[in-house]
């Protein structure tokens, strides 16, 4: 039996067959894998049961631009880094000029000398990189991201105040969308009231929703 588990344990810390040979990021597009690979600091050579999967998924996620991480061993000599980054969900004005562009979580996920008009502006006084777990952020990503494309790409601006959602669009609308409940109601009164082609839509409550001019 002892000759056994000395096998054993030679075959896992000391055998070079089973010995980090390879590592692959699945994933990225905003980060380069090579920026991964640095992070990640996975050593070739390193017995596979040395390495822990845990401390390198902390590692990688300190990263401004991913979300959450997920390594797993491929025996016996493979480790896959699977990277989930963030979303973008609105853009702010940067100081300098352009916009960051913010996930509903309120991280800057990247820098744009232009805003997408996939991402409308977040209006606030507050710099992008203070924006951290602003629940203001949450509930205007909630809602945008409840809207059907083309409604969505005519959203020029988002605001909250008072935490009710209010969008600014393309057109010169102004329409109070209120919290994120309801969305699929709200949208399907959105839609008709517009046919009026009025400036003002409130449809916070979408059993009373109201329009001016």
């Amino acid at each position: 039996m002892t000759g056994v588990l000395a096998a054993v344990v030679w075959a896992l810390l000391g055998s070079r067959l089973l010995v980090v040979r390879s590592v692959t990021v699945t994933g990225t597009n905003l980060v380069p894998v090579s920026s991964v690979l640095a992070v990640a600091n996975v050593q070739p050579g390193t017995p596979m049961v040395r390495v822990n999967t845990a401390e390198i998924a902390t590692r990688v996620e300190a990263i401004r631009e991913v979300q959450s991480v997920q390594v797993v061993k491929s025996w016996p000599d493979h480790i896959v880094i699977e990277v989930r980054e963030r979303d973008s969900a609105v853009a702010v004005s940067a100081p300098g000029g352009g916009f960051d562009l913010v996930d509903s979580y309120g991280v800057v996920v990247r820098w744009v000398a232009s805003r997408p008009a996939r991402f409308p502006v977040f209006q606030t006084s507050q710099p992008a990189a203070s924006l951290r777990g602003n629940q203001s952020v949450a509930l205007a990503a909630a809602v945008l991201s409840e809207l059907p494309a083309p409604m969505r790409s005519s959203v020029k601006s988002v605001s909250v105040p008072y935490d009710q959602v209010t969008l600014a669009m393309t057109d010169g609308e102004t329409v109070v969308w209120g919290g994120a409940d309801r969305s699929a109601a709200k949208v399907q009164v959105l839609a008709i009231l517009m046919r009026t082609h009025a400036r003002y839509y409130d449809i916070s409550a979408p059993g009373v929703a109201m329009t001016e001019g």
